[in-house]
């Protein structure tokens, strides 16, 4: 349908509506504004974070938790760079988010003329990072862009993109052709491919699964395949809740402990699904097949990285998964995969309690009061890695938010915003350490003006404990790391926050359950032997 005349602004707008847009992140700047008066007129919320790689970020926590596209609307030059920090984030972990910003004028001559937000080869530096960045041309080509990037970022592996508009189209007016949404299909592996696959695991004597944070939308299937196999499953960071950690047949979340290399080995057949067996899961190095891998994964480039595997099941995960259940025979009635599974369960949790022994009086304090479908958003800091990844079970998809292979410092505060915004009926947490919450605290006061009831904890260990080891592990001098206290309860309360600070488990686990229904975000600063120092 030809829309008459308006403005580049209006037509993106219009466009992101039309594509079911909801919510919006973003800062309003002087190159932006032709954008900022037509959100206005429609109904998407927008939410003001304190800085672009906030906003970054809550978008990616949002896609994450809801499975839609998060957007992020910066102005350009150091705000759109500002967001490249939290867009590469989701790029490495395999998150929808479009990144929207101006550019300069589109007869800008680009020889460094001193411009205002002035950035040489601006759209290129995203595209470097992030591998899709569209500089549109014409006030005409903007719906056009806005599918083409819905397209991109919703078919095969999700992945963020770029838009830039040219500054001067935001107000330039012409006429437009609105463009509908793509209908992308998710289809399953090739028939001929899944019948192997099928045949290998009803043949299989010691199956095992490996579930990672593509697997998310085919938890209910992966438990089926679990079960009709008798096959015992871990998962990996971004995995976690995939598979419900209560389950009988789980192992645990975390692929680096010595459990899981030696669970692997054991099997004569190991399902890998939507895991790029990575090395920033594994930390010790790539794990054994000595049985048959088969993989599934969208991505057909990623199917034959960190890992060949006997059986390339390239397709959607959900659809592949139900149809390979299709093909297994009946479920195994017998007690030896339930057996199985335990005496694994046991090794990887003790391997996890060790090495997470500082954590775990906190960890265990989180687990008695998180309801069912609670949502952790992590930091990259030692009490997530070590203490909560492998010993807090959770039970559904989409339930750990966790900046896996970038390993950005500041994720969790704003991601756990964008959570909370995009799931206001499930518990959201925040947890960081006291290091990397310094990166994004400013978002404090963004929590507190949406008036979310979001706990934030942090556990304080002096400074960037993990740097601290690393150094003296190398016999390295040790500086640079350690950090003045901060009242971050003070800090809290100056932020329209409530704060307190606590020392030990039964006031932890007072104040957690207390902050679930606060009018506004409660920090709680950890510290001594809770925080794991």
């Amino acid at each position: 349908m030809t829309v008459p005349r308006i403005s580049g602004g209006d037509a993106l707008v219009r466009a992101l509506v039309a594509h079911g847009t909801e919510l919006v992140f973003g800062i309003p700047g002087t190159h932006n504004l032709g954008i900022y008066r037509h959100l206005a007129e429609h109904d998407i919320r927008h939410v003001t974070p304190r800085h672009e790689q906030g906003a970054g970020f809550a978008a990616d926590g949002y896609a994450r938790v809801t499975g839609k596209v998060g957007v992020c609307l910066t102005t350009s030059g150091p705000a759109v760079l500002n967001a490249l920090t939290a867009v590469t984030q989701s790029y490495s972990d395999s998150v929808p988010v479009l990144l929207i910003s101006p550019g300069m004028p589109l007869r800008h001559p680009g020889r460094g003329n001193g411009t205002l937000h002035e950035v040489r080869h601006q759209s290129a530096a995203l595209e470097a990072a992030i591998g899709y960045s569209n500089r549109v041309h014409s006030v005409a080509e903007i719906p056009l862009a806005v599918a083409q990037a819905f397209a991109h970022m919703t078919s095969g592996r999700p992945r963020p993109a770029h838009l830039e508009i040219p500054l001067d189209l935001l107000d330039a007016v012409d006429r437009i052709s609105e463009v509908a949404p793509v209908l992308v299909a998710h289809p399953p592996a090739d028939a001929v491919t899944i019948a192997a696959a099928a045949g290998r695991l009803n043949a299989a004597e010691k199956p095992g699964l490996i579930v990672g944070g593509g697997a998310k939308g085919a938890a209910e299937e992966i438990t089926t395949l679990a079960e009709r196999l008798g096959a015992p499953v871990v998962t990996t960071a971004n995995g976690k809740g995939t598979f419900p950690e209560h389950h009988p047949l789980s192992i645990g979340a975390g692929l680096h402990h010595k459990a899981v290399a030696e669970f692997v080995a054991e099997c004569d057949a190991v399902i890998a699904i939507g895991t790029e067996l990575a090395s920033t899961d594994l930390w010790n190095g790539p794990l054994r097949f000595t049985g048959d891998l088969i993989r599934i994964d969208v991505d057909p480039a990623q199917m034959i990285t960190n890992a060949l595997p006997d059986y390339r099941l390239v397709g959607d995960a959900q659809a592949t998964v139900a149809a390979l259940n299709q093909r297994l025979g009946k479920a195994r009635t017998t007690q030896e995969p339930a057996k199985r599974a335990e005496r694994r369960q046991k090794l990887f949790r003790k391997h996890a309690r060790a090495q997470g022994a500082a954590w775990l009086p906190l960890v265990e304090a989180m687990q008695e009061v998180l309801a069912p479908g609670a949502i952790v958003a992590a930091d990259s800091a030692m009490a997530c890695y070590y203490g909560t990844l492998s010993n807090l079970r959770l039970d559904r998809p989409a339930s750990f938010l966790y900046p896996t292979g970038f390993g950005t410092l500041g994720y969790g505060l704003p991601a756990a915003i964008g959570a909370k915004m995009g799931a206001p009926d499930r518990q959201v947490v925040a947890l960081h350490g006291d290091g990397g919450v310094m990166f994004t605290l400013p978002e404090l006061a963004t929590a507190a003006q949406e008036r979310l009831p979001l706990p934030v904890i942090i556990c304080d260990n002096g400074g960037y404990g993990e740097i601290r080891r690393e150094m003296a592990d190398r016999s390295d001098p040790v500086h640079g790391v350690n950090l003045p206290g901060v009242d971050f309860a003070k800090v809290a309360e100056g932020l329209n926050c409530h704060g307190l600070t606590v020392d030990d488990q039964d006031r932890f686990a007072a104040a957690l359950g207390k902050a679930f229904t606060a009018d506004r975000p409660t920090v709680i600063h950890v510290v001594g032997d809770l925080a794991g120092g």
